[in-house]
């Protein structure tokens, strides 16, 4: 696919516990969450190093978000275009009694191959449909590495930029960033 294509077919699927998560899917989602960060995405997961990275690098952070899939905590939600994983967001629910309403969004990620064609707006758009009427959250969060435009991508879904950590981020020496933080009420 070439960047502005409009995605045929996009089909959902969750992933709602660790065994739902066949060799297959495991194996797509590192070679996904590799290729995004390699191309320069800002979803560099905890104990990974700086790109480049390779797939054994970024298999403890996705075994550790399947080791923890339940389907009222943490689910996957998985977009694919004949058959082909197309893109992926992960949805956690918080367990602390005073933040049970909410959720937190993580890793939204394209796969380069459907870079620029909605695909990361498609799974945005689903998202709150899922956290509001299968596990009755009342309002969404995420944060954003600032200096990539997220913070417009999300705005344009329809979240809202509730504050800033200015520098928060050092992607390298002399390049830090200001972590985003975006609300969405369900």
């Amino acid at each position: 696919m070439t960047a502005h294509q409009s995605v045929p077919a996009l089909a959902f699927t969750q992933i709602l516990r660790a065994q739902d998560a066949t060799p297959a899917v495991r194996r797509d989602l590192r070679d996904c969450w590799t290729a995004v960060v390699n191309a320069g995405g800002a979803v560099i997961p905890m104990g990974c190093p700086l790109p480049p990275v390779s797939s054994p690098e970024v298999e403890p952070a996705l075994d550790a978000i399947v080791r923890g899939l339940a389907p009222q905590r943490s689910r996957i939600l998985l977009a694919t275009v004949d058959g082909a994983l197309a893109g992926w967001v992960l949805l956690r629910r918080e367990t602390h009694p005073l933040v049970a309403h909410c959720a937190t969004v993580n890793h939204l990620q394209t796969h380069v191959r459907f870079r620029g064609t909605g695909v990361g707006a498609a799974l945005m758009r689903r998202l709150p449909e899922i956290a509001r009427d299968e596990m009755g959250v009342e309002r969404l969060r995420l944060t954003a590495r600032g200096g990539l435009g997220l913070e417009d991508f999300y705005r344009k879904v329809g979240w809202s930029e509730v504050g800033r950590w200015p520098g928060a981020l050092r992607v390298a020496p002399g390049d830090d960033r200001d972590e985003i933080l975006m609300s969405l009420i369900l």
